[in-house]
């Protein structure tokens, strides 16, 4: 799957993102608004890409997802657990599990092995 992009709401879950996916892959922020202006620019910047949503699962994500739905219908839809502090609040490895059944499996950057050297 060639070209892709993901949409966030902000700027932490943006940061939070960057650490298990590879620079290759844009990650575009909301900022909770979405006036016209900022739907056509995200449209045209976005352009051809397949887009993954991945909103807080909160009523103002969930109100920025119904929104985005209309303006990307073939978006994929990515989703964190309702305990976790949103996206910048999830976890790295269920972020990595969410990212994986989206089929971004080739873009994610596995954290490095934790190796446990035996005292002397």
């Amino acid at each position: 799957m060639d070209d892709v992009a993901i949409i966030v709401e902000g700027k932490n879950d943006k940061s939070r993102l960057t650490r298990v996916l590879s620079p290759e892959v844009p990650i575009h922020c909301t900022f909770g608004t979405l006036n016209t202006l900022k739907i056509e620019s995200l449209r045209k910047t976005i352009g051809d890409r397949h887009v993954f949503l991945f909103m807080d699962n909160d009523s103002s994500g969930k109100r920025i997802r119904g929104v985005l739905r209309d303006v990307f219908p073939d978006a994929e839809h990515i989703y964190t657990r309702r305990g976790y502090k949103g996206v910048e609040g999830t976890p790295e490895e269920y972020l990595i599990q969410q990212l994986e059944k989206a089929g971004l499996e080739e873009y994610i950057v596995y954290p490095a092995p934790v190796s446990v050297w035996p005292k002397e």
